[in-house]
């Protein structure tokens, strides 16, 4: 299972928004909704091999941590105003540590990024090629990190980056307790949403025969 962490430094964790209006009235929500785009939507099909965990960061009750798995996922279209509805659902749910499912494939917690990242690496996966039992490697996108053609990762990798801003200094020093690899897209800076989108690129090349 590929999985993306995103964070939303400023984005609502309240339901009280307004759906027309995902810009300015969840402090960009409308940029996470983007983000769940390009981790899911193929041509006619989702990724069912991929997740994506939202951790909200901003009033009135942070921390949040919204979760979607694609195997489960119902109900998701590409218009972010229907997603964000789905998000809003997961928002209204009575919130505690452990997550709990607010629609198929939604689920949501009281989870901080600390907390999430650990759930994350103590997950065992199994190698094929070696017939090893490792544990997930946590990956960090960030420009001044190592090429990401250079690199060699876990198709199961846990990738990390910040929605519309950048980590802090403290976030970024949690990824260093998690041995976190420090990964570079290329030269120029990107939307958090265009980022996924060559992330899942460059792994279904890796993926792929005719490659």
């Amino acid at each position: 299972m590929r999985s993306f962490v995103i964070i939303g430094h400023r984005v609502k964790t309240s339901s009280d928004f307004n759906l027309n209006d995902l810009c300015a009235s969840t402090g960009r929500l409308d940029i996470l909704l983007r983000c769940i785009n390009a981790a899911f939507f193929l041509s006619g099909d989702i990724r069912r091999d991929t997740e994506i965990y939202l951790v909200l960061l901003g009033e009135p009750e942070p921390p949040k941590t919204v979760h979607l798995v694609g195997s489960e996922l119902k109900y998701l279209n590409p218009d972010e105003r229907s997603t964000g509805a789905l998000i809003r659902n997961a928002l209204m749910k009575e919130i505690k540590n452990e997550e709990i499912r607010s629609t198929p494939g939604i689920y949501v917690s009281g989870k901080n990024f600390e907390e999430l990242l650990k759930d994350l690496e103590n997950q065992i996966i199994y190698l094929k090629e070696t017939g090893e039992d490792i544990r997930r490697e946590i990956v960090y996108l960030k420009e001044e990190g190592e090429d990401v053609r250079q690199m060699d990762l876990q198709n199961d990798a846990v990738f990390v980056l910040g929605g519309q801003k950048d980590l802090t200094e403290d976030e970024e020093e949690i990824l260093k307790k998690h041995n976190a690899k420090t990964v570079s897209l290329g030269p120029v800076k990107l939307h958090a949403s265009h980022c996924i989108t060559i992330v899942n690129n460059e792994m279904d090349r890796r993926n792929s025969k005719h490659f």
